[in-house]
């Protein structure tokens, strides 16, 4: 599965790249959904995992998005991008119906030809970051969900939620029972810690895997039969080191490289993987453990600075896991 935005061709977090990453073949797409002021949920890609959030990184205003409304004469329905082709900040409600579009069309893989649903094959993988409510913003997730046609059965299941503080899970499991969970981070052992028994799929950052810790949480991973995905993973090399990895997602902003080289595997291989070297693990700074440990350290303080300390009640190991 390619989760994406294409925003290496559109505006990123935008329904234009969206569309694009959809109709360029990728299965699913991803972004963040945050609150206005006045209860609106919308679309907005914060790319790091230290929540840095604010209007100005791609858009022609500022500030933050839980102190702006949505609608009204300066509200953020108005705002666009600084990119062209300028769009507007899409809503959760937008990105939904993108989503429940429904007129065949002809879908093809290596071992057959079928005619799909133009958007109802498509994933969402939900970013729900530590600044928001989540009692709040599931609370209007779900009201946004449940209008929709036959959502429990064409809708609910291509939903991803995925948390990266653990306060966020028993809002969750009360308000969103229904969509199945991801943990999204930096750290193997947060993820072991508080998420082992409450998440489906984990959501690991690429530099983070190729870590020793990372290769062992890769094998825990695949001996609980437990799905992962890692991002944003956007050079050749580092999608054929993905694949290497047994990994089941990649989540890049190329989608049509991706899916390139994921055909050219398809056709051979061997002949493919030998094309790309390995040698960036060993001679790139990012992917040494200790400078990994370092940013772990400062993500987790971040995270519980946003949204408060982690609580021991969400606490599961992986060894009380298996």
């Amino acid at each position: 599965m390619a989760g994406t935005q294409a925003s290496a061709a559109f505006p990123e977090n935008t329904l234009a790249s969206f569309e694009a990453a959809i109709r360029d073949g990728a299965e699913g797409i991803e972004s963040d959904v945050h609150v206005s002021s006045d209860d609106v949920v919308i679309m907005f890609h914060d790319p790091g995992a230290f929540f840095m959030l604010n209007l100005s990184r791609t858009t022609d205003s500022t500030g933050a998005i839980k102190d702006r409304t949505w609608y009204g004469e300066n509200g953020m329905e108005h705002v666009r991008t600084v990119k062209e082709p300028k769009q507007s900040i899409p809503t959760f409600a937008e990105t939904i119906t993108l989503l429940m579009q429904a007129s065949s069309f002809p879908y093809r893989s290596r071992e057959l030809t079928c005619y799909l649903p133009e958007n109802q094959h498509v994933k969402f993988n939900v970013d729900v970051k530590p600044q928001n409510n989540p009692r709040r913003l599931f609370s209007l997730m779900h009201n946004i969900i449940a209008v929709q046609s036959d959502w429990e059965t064409k809708l609910a299941p291509r939903l991803v939620l995925g948390l990266w503080h653990p306060s966020f899970i028993a809002a969750a499991k009360e308000t969103l029972p229904y969509l199945t969970r991801s943990f999204i981070g930096i750290s193997p052992s947060l993820a072991r810690t508080y998420f082992w028994n409450h998440c489906d799929f984990f959501s690991m950052s690429f530099a983070v895997l190729a870590t020793s810790d990372g290769e062992k949480f890769r094998k825990e991973c695949q001996d609980a039969g437990k799905k992962l995905m890692v991002w944003t993973v956007n050079k050749p090399e580092h999608m054929m080191e993905a694949v290497r990895w047994g990994v089941d997602c990649i989540l890049t902003d190329v989608t049509r490289t991706w899916l390139d080289m994921r055909s050219a595997l398809y056709a051979d291989y061997e002949k493919t993987g030998l094309q790309y070297s390995r040698i960036f693990l060993w001679t790139t700074l990012d992917y040494w453990t200790p400078i990994q440990m370092l940013r772990q350290t400062a993500h987790v303080k971040r995270l519980q600075s946003i949204a408060g300390p982690f609580t021991s009640a969400a606490t599961v190991t992986v060894s009380a896991a298996a």
